[in-house]
């Protein structure tokens, strides 16, 4: 199972966690891994190349981390929440056995 923790503070995104394979199919095919991580991905390039603010990101073996240290403007809060769109939409549309994502608060 991938597991997304989104952790926030007073409704500001803080970081953005992956971690995990979804186990829907063999290493290579499985389509919901290839999709997590084409989303994580794009956002991550999308806010480094489209926006000005700082996003500090860390990567592995179904592993993706990303934050922000210097907060963030709305055009990066807007590929935050158009990446959680997507990532709600795959969980529906493959199960909730494949695909976790928790908010966490601080």
């Amino acid at each position: 199972m991938i597991c997304i923790t989104v952790t926030e503070s007073d409704g500001e995104y803080i970081s953005v966690e992956s971690n995990g394979h979804a186990g829907y199919a063999e290493e290579g095919q499985d389509i919901i891994c290839a999709a997590v991580s084409a989303l994580i991905v794009n956002t991550v390039n999308s806010v480094e190349t489209l926006t000005e603010d700082l996003i500090i990101s860390e990567a592995g073996d179904g592993y993706v981390y990303f934050s922000f240290p210097n907060g963030y403007s709305e055009s990066t809060a807007l590929l935050v929440k158009s990446l959680l769109l997507g990532l709600e939409s795959i969980r529906r549309d493959y199960g909730a056995q494949y695909l976790e994502i928790a908010f966490k608060e601080v």
